[in-house]
């Protein structure tokens, strides 16, 4: 133990003597999170901002229907009015983004509406995330012409507008802040921590097996009085943790985001502070802990068995997709931890964070993603030992 011990201190000096690992494993992580929170709660907020204030422009064909519909528009200071004589013309000006709505009255609107029938709209408008705003605000247009359309009808029958409500529903939420963004947040997060674990552990997996072989250093480590595995667990072991350590640093970088971002409502940000509590920390960690074994691992085995530092990296950056896959298909809605998907590696800690983010804790699903991590970290460290006792496969020629 003690020799594991001297061998994980003087491969973890080296280690933090390489400026890429520094830069993957600490400053990346912090400054990620915040450029990213900033940059995106401002251009959010932003757009939409200027979404509700942009001035709509409205194409209207009423064919000599809805005077009071085209009285409305004209007294309002947001709204541009534009006449429309052709049904085309108004369908070219919405896909050229010229306006914003094009609202197309039929020939009997007024006569079908005085006779106590319903007059027939068409609504044109392009439905792209961008214009969704614009498509509200036109909407809105058309409800609060209705609604004084509906004010004179009941006046006319001498009725009450309220004897129309025959249902008073009152909505009430009971899913809780957390549990509203968790679907978003718990994919997110785990999708980024999952990449730092990665790209943490990348840089001394190279440097400690392939780099050693470049530098000559590997075969006076393997003449010392030390195992084999004793060399191998203290490699591993600098390996793994720098995997875990740019993961904690994430979470740092996520609560300075979150506490610098102006732009993020109140409530919004108590609920997102409240996922950073020591015990969803620690939960998230501890998932973490054995898939970073199994990267590590398999970095390893793959830099033990390349010839060079630029060999090792052809064979273990392409892995970051093969990483990704299964963390982005947890971002995927309807996706649930199940008995099936937590033995799935990757995609089981994608949904286990949504769950803990969530509340929503089943403790027999958790501890089979658990067991599916650790069995997978077990069996892929058994395959580097076996592959770092091989002199063939360390020392195998150019």
């Amino acid at each position: 133990m003690k020799m594991i011990r001297t061998i994980f201190k003087k491969e973890l000096i080296d280690t933090l003597r390489d400026r890429r690992t520094i830069i993957t494993m600490l400053v990346v992580p912090v400054l990620l999170f915040p450029i990213l929170i900033s940059i995106s709660s401002s251009v959010i907020s932003k757009s939409i901002k200027e979404a509700i204030e942009r001035e709509l422009y409205i194409g209207l064909m009423a064919r000599d229907n809805a005077a009071d519909f085209i009285q409305l528009l004209e007294e309002r200071d947001d709204v541009n009015l534009v006449l429309i004589e052709e049904i085309e013309t108004g369908k070219k000006l919405i896909q050229n983004d010229s306006l914003h709505a094009f609202f197309l009255f039929h020939d009997y609107f007024d006569q079908y509406v005085n006779e106590m029938k319903s007059g027939l709209i068409n609504f044109y408008f392009k439905g792209t995330d961008e214009n969704q705003i614009e498509k509200r605000r036109s909407l809105q247009l058309l409800e609060s012409y209705e609604e004084k359309l509906q004010e004179e009808r009941f006046q006319k029958l001498n009725l009450d507008v309220q004897i129309i409500n025959t249902l008073d529903v009152q909505e009430m939420d009971l899913a809780s802040a957390k549990e509203r963004i968790a679907d978003f947040v718990g994919g997110l997060l785990p999708y980024f921590l999952i990449i730092f674990c990665f790209m943490g552990s990348m840089y001394p997996a190279i440097d400690l097996a392939a780099g050693e072989k470049e530098r000559g250093t590997l075969e006076t480590l393997l003449t010392s009085p030390v195992s084999r595995m004793q060399i191998l667990l203290g490699k591993f072991g600098v390996v793994v943790l720098t995997g875990i350590v740019s993961a904690c640093f994430s979470f740092l970088g996520l609560y300075i985001g979150i506490r610098r971002a102006g732009e993020i409502p109140p409530e919004l940000l108590k609920t997102l502070l409240g996922i950073l509590e020591p015990e969803s920390i620690a939960l998230l960690i501890s998932l973490l802990f054995p898939l970073t074994i199994f990267f590590a691992a398999l970095m390893l085995s793959l830099s033990i068995f390349a010839r060079s530092f630029k060999e090792a990296q052809s064979y273990i950056s392409p892995l970051m997709i093969v990483i990704i896959i299964p963390a982005f298909l947890g971002l995927l809605p309807g996706m649930e931890l199940n008995s099936l998907t937590a033995w799935i590696p990757i995609f089981n800690v994608t949904l286990t964070t949504k769950a803990i983010i969530a509340g929503h804790m089943e403790t027999m699903l958790i501890v089979k993603t658990y067991l599916s991590c650790f069995i997978l970290a077990a069996v892929s460290l058994f395959i580097c030992s076996k592959i770092f006792s091989h002199e063939s496969v360390i020392f195998r020629s150019t």
